[in-house]
């Protein structure tokens, strides 16, 4: 499910990224024209490069970025031009266009089109990206798709570790127009990198707006990297955010369970119950969290209904009939305990004739009743339990 989320969420930065290369298209035309217009020699490597660039900004045609390629690589021939950068600024621009317009790599070229705009990229010195914003913007918006692009092919293969690593180089790109912390939260704990998911996720959760499913998402990161503490405490600032949430509820109680917290789960037991009210875990859960803490009367409460839910179930059988039983054996003039406790442990030894708990049971009820034929019954079906 989670994987899905990333997938899902890969398609939808894939369209914005675009649209917000489309927005920018004007600005760069207008200046690729101011770079074209410095040229002196007209029909100059650069020139043509830069016109034929141009042209694609506006009619989106590969044809017109393949011949734009074309004269910025002879360009790019010359010493003195690879240095350049303007060039290396056009070249940037050029090659990452590339990179995420020709996604199947129909344009033939030395190495990945993603490496050569990097190249120069890192020509250009920071100072002198200042004098072309628009065109710096441009190029990481292009790189950025690029990546995304190759996160979600990797996403198609289950590919975790590859997606991983062009959402860093996302990342690193540093762009605004959208947040990959989410998809790379997600991908470190795919990839079972759990100190890098629980940072990603910490720095979401520090913004807060964040959704439920980051906590609980965050809960499951630290319950894989076993620290129980850090579940509960992810857990409890959700219950704080998200007082009403089922999931977050549930989730608590399934730890305070596997805990044996039963005073933990005795005062919220009835919300989870309100969710799901013919649930007979959580009903046998809520009987069993009351006794312990003493709550006896809620209890048996809970107890009866998992018995109205399913008459033959055998854990409520046996655990009502041992408070009876209890009842019983605190006072024999007890005419309901006796009769509750009698018919609920043998409904449970009907169940399950051979398991020594409910065997043990009657044999306690038949001794203080005195009923000395079905104790020696049940002695003797212990003792040969016991001996196999």
């Amino acid at each position: 499910m989670q994987m899905k989320t990333v997938y899902q969420t890969t398609q939808q930065m894939l369209k914005k990224t675009k649209n917000k290369i489309g927005l920018s298209l004007p600005v760069i035309v207008s200046g690729l024209l101011l770079l074209g217009s410095v040229q002196t020699f007209a029909q100059s490597n650069y020139k043509e490069s830069s016109n034929s660039f141009a042209r694609y900004t506006k009619s989106g045609d590969i044809k017109n970025l393949e011949s734009a390629k074309k004269f910025i690589d002879e360009t790019y021939k010359n010493r003195r031009d690879s240095n350049s950068t303007r060039v290396n600024v056009l070249r940037a621009m050029i090659y990452s266009s590339i990179a995420y317009a020709d996604s199947t790599r129909s344009i033939k070229n030395p190495s990945d089109p993603i490496d050569i705009a990097y190249e120069s990229l890192n020509k250009v010195r920071k100072r002198d990206w200042e004098n072309y914003p628009s065109e710096f913007n441009y190029v990481k918006q292009n790189l950025a798709a690029s990546h995304i692009y190759k996160a979600k092919k990797s996403l198609e293969k289950e590919d975790y570790a590859g997606a991983y690593e062009s959402y860093l180089k996302v990342r690193d790109l540093n762009i605004q127009n959208y947040d990959v912390t989410y998809n790379l939260a997600l991908l470190a704990a795919q990839t079972e990198q759990y100190a890098a998911a629980t940072a990603y996720y910490s720095n979401l959760l520090k913004r807060g707006d964040a959704p439920v499913e980051y906590y609980l998402e965050l809960a499951e990161v630290h319950k894989k990297n076993g620290d129980n503490q850090a579940v509960l405490n992810t857990l409890h600032d959700a219950r704080t955010k998200f007082p009403e949430n089922k999931q977050v509820l549930m989730n608590l109680i399934q730890l305070f369970a596997q805990n044996n917290e039963y005073k933990a789960i005795a005062p919220i037991i009835d919300e989870a119950i309100a969710h799901e009210p013919e649930n007979i875990d959580l009903n046998y859960l809520a009987g069993y969290a009351n006794e312990t803490v003493g709550n006896i009367e809620i209890a048996k409460r809970y107890y009866s209904k998992v018995l109205q839910l399913d008459p033959n179930n055998y854990e409520a059988n046996l655990a009502l009939g041992l408070i009876f039983l209890n009842g019983f054996l605190q006072d024999s003039d007890n005419v309901e305990a006796q009769f509750q406790a009698q018919n609920l442990l043998l409904k449970a030894n009907e169940i399950r004739p051979y398991d020594v708990n409910a065997l043990r049971s009657l044999s306690l009820y038949y001794e203080r009743s005195g009923d000395l034929a079905q104790l020696d019954r049940v002695k003797l079906l212990l003792n040969q339990l016991s001996n196999n």
